[in-house]
């Protein structure tokens, strides 16, 4: 039995979720950081974030402009935005409204929530994502740089209880209050992906579209359940009850890629984790992978990445130090 760092499982029948297995491939973690109540007339310039932003109206209506973007858009109770682009934006009770510096309203991170003119008419929550600054660019390159899901929209039901739950940690600051906000706001991340990926046919083809499609799941849970199986593409179209050439056409206008396409860079991926992070032998990490041999795996890691697995493993090494 291989010592190895990948998903390897027993069965291929063991159901498998891959959008789960890109979101702990990339140690996704999401966290409320603070927030504020407004009254009367009132407007927020947030500087570009360096993370992943997110944020939830949960009591009140404001406008949103963001750098770049030409119209503001209305945010009502219970709207989310997610923000993964370094564009600074203005949250605020009209467009008309001068805005000050939402860094001097929170003082440099001495205070999580503030207040805001008079009255509490408004409430406004915000977090941001974190991801492992190597494996998670898979999933920061593929996420668009603005979602809005409005809270009339069906797969928005859930955020409401969500919001109610996380003002609730805050205000009673009961035992594992903290975890419970860290998992609160983790689902609250899902769901956001979740609402955009139920829009998948109108999503460009690409990874978070595959994620998203139905008639695909069965073929990528195979996939993700052993990445180190020789998939042919007969067994991936049965899994999705299609023929071979329908799948193929269907795969690549979802994804963008060819179905052998996804599994090599599947695979590559988990094999740039193992370098950086395991001291395995490169053959080990080949034949984990599935690789008849040393040299088929250096071959196939090269033409992805551009260097051979010692290269690439000396480099991310140097990198880290």
């Amino acid at each position: 039995m291989l010592d190895s760092p990948f998903y390897l499982r027993d069965s291929t029948e063991m159901h498998t979720d891959p959008f789960s297995e890109i979101l702990k491939f990339a140690d996704a973690e999401s966290l409320v950081t603070g927030g504020f109540t407004a009254g009367g007339d009132w407007a927020l310039h947030f500087p570009p974030p360096d993370k992943i932003k997110f944020f939830a109206i949960v009591k009140g209506s404001c406008w949103v402009m963001l750098e770049g973007q030409a119209e503001p858009i209305y945010f009502c109770t219970g709207d989310v935005g997610l923000l993964n682009a370094r564009r600074a934006f203005i949250v605020a009770s009209s467009p008309e409204i001068k805005p000050v510096d939402a860094m001097s309203v929170f003082k440099a991170g001495e205070r999580n929530y503030a207040a805001l003119g008079e009255g509490k008419e408004f409430e406004y929550m915000g977090g941001h994502v974190l991801l492992d600054p190597h494996r998670g660019q898979m999933l920061a390159q593929v996420l668009p740089q603005w979602i809005h899901i409005p809270a009339a929209s069906p797969q928005a039901a859930s955020f409401r209880w969500l919001l109610d739950q996380l003002i609730a940690e805050r205000e009673t600051a009961q035992p594992g209050t903290q975890l419970a906000s860290a998992q609160l706001s983790q689902l609250l991340f899902i769901q956001i992906l979740r609402a955009h990926l139920q829009t998948s046919s109108s999503l460009p083809a690409g990874l978070l579209r595959a994620l998203g499609d139905a008639r695909l799941a069965p073929a990528l849970q195979l996939i993700h359940a052993n990445p180190a199986r020789s998939w042919r593409l007969e067994d991936l179209a049965q899994a999705c009850a299609m023929s071979r050439t329908t799948f193929a056409e269907y795969f690549r206008n979802v994804s963008g890629i060819t179905p052998v396409a996804y599994l090599t860079q599947w695979r590559m991926r988990l094999a740039e984790k193992a370098l950086r992070e395991q001291a395995d032998q490169i053959a080990m990490v080949a034949q984990s992978l599935g690789y008849t041999s040393e040299s088929a795996f250096s071959n196939a890691f090269k033409r992805e990445t551009g260097l051979s697995p010692k290269a690439w493993r000396n480099a991310a090494r140097n990198t880290v130090s």
